[in-house]
């Protein structure tokens, strides 16, 4: 008869199957890092719930009674199932989860917040990366990048989808012969002095610094100073609203502009599911801010 009220120990199904599988005790208590005396006690304990007898003990060691061939089997698939119950849960626990890179001036608390709706359960973080950080995505810093087209990220290797599009500004020093203008033309624009055209698709980038002997410049604070002192014009999204802080600039609408992308980056062949979650998640809800 079975121990009233209590349940079939996993534990004790094991041992049960290490003693069988080396037929002795001894060498089975070795294998469990237990003490000998403990591990008979635990099989007597397993034997006492099932109501019979798994293993006789011989001179040579031990051997399975009737009671015990026809339990092991049963005993092995048990622990088994159990094992990949285990890894079926911490699998999905592994995978909800989810680093979101977001670079420059774009704002993704729509689509993390829709996502956290959807997964409350899951581990959601985010992470601002600056142009420098463009290598977070290869390095598996993050999961997913939220940026705007192009990235020097190779096509072979990341996986794209695109959130939505957004027309270019142009800003200027206030004072400058084009702050006053209602618009106007890429055309226009490449004809400034000493600037290449910057409306060609195959380079173009999202933050464009045009003039004459204009240094490399990383800080987006320092490209807008160089702006203000007039030393430079910059062509930028208009969803990028950062400009808009400084009085001494002014943003004019360009016509004739390819748009600005924004875009969702993974790596290809990652089997986290909550990379594809975050794509139905942005689609749903990110959308380019109204002008």
């Amino acid at each position: 008869m079975n121990d009233l009220g209590q349940d079939l120990e996993l534990r004790l199904v094991r041992y049960f199957t290490v003693v069988a599988a080396h037929q002795h005790f001894g060498r089975a208590a070795a294998d469990l890092h237990v003490a000998q005396p403990a591990l008979s006690r635990q099989i007597q304990r397993l034997e006492k719930y099932l109501g019979a007898r798994l293993l006789d003990r011989v001179p040579q060691g031990t051997l399975l009674t009737p009671a015990g061939e026809r339990f092991l089997p049963r005993a092995q698939a048990l622990l088994q199932a159990a094992r990949q119950a285990e890894l079926a849960v911490r699998e999905q626990a592994e995978t909800e989860r989810i680093a979101i890179g977001y670079v420059e001036d774009l704002v993704i608390t729509a689509a993390v917040r829709e996502l956290r709706r959807r997964y409350p359960d899951a581990e959601i973080a985010t992470r601002y990366l600056s142009c420098r950080d463009v290598g977070a995505l290869s390095d598996k810093r993050v999961d997913a990048l939220i940026a705007r087209a192009p990235l020097p990220l190779a096509d072979d290797d990341v996986f794209t989808t695109p959130l939505y599009e957004e027309p270019r500004m142009l800003v200027v020093p206030r004072g400058h012969r084009l702050a006053e203008r209602a618009s106007v033309t890429a055309e226009e624009l490449a004809g400034e002095e000493a600037a290449p055209c910057a409306f060609e698709t195959a380079d173009w980038t999202s933050y464009r610094i045009l003039g004459a002997g204009v240094p490399p410049i990383e800080s987006y604070e320092d490209k807008l100073e160089l702006v203000a002192s007039g030393r430079a014009i910059a062509v930028l999204p208009v969803g990028d609203r950062r400009s808009s802080l400084r009085p001494d600039l002014v943003t004019v609408p360009i016509e004739g502009a390819p748009p600005s992308q924004v875009v969702l980056v993974s790596r290809k062949g990652d089997p986290n599911p909550m990379i594809r979650n975050l794509r139905l998640a942005a689609n749903a809800v990110l959308t380019a801010p109204a002008a």
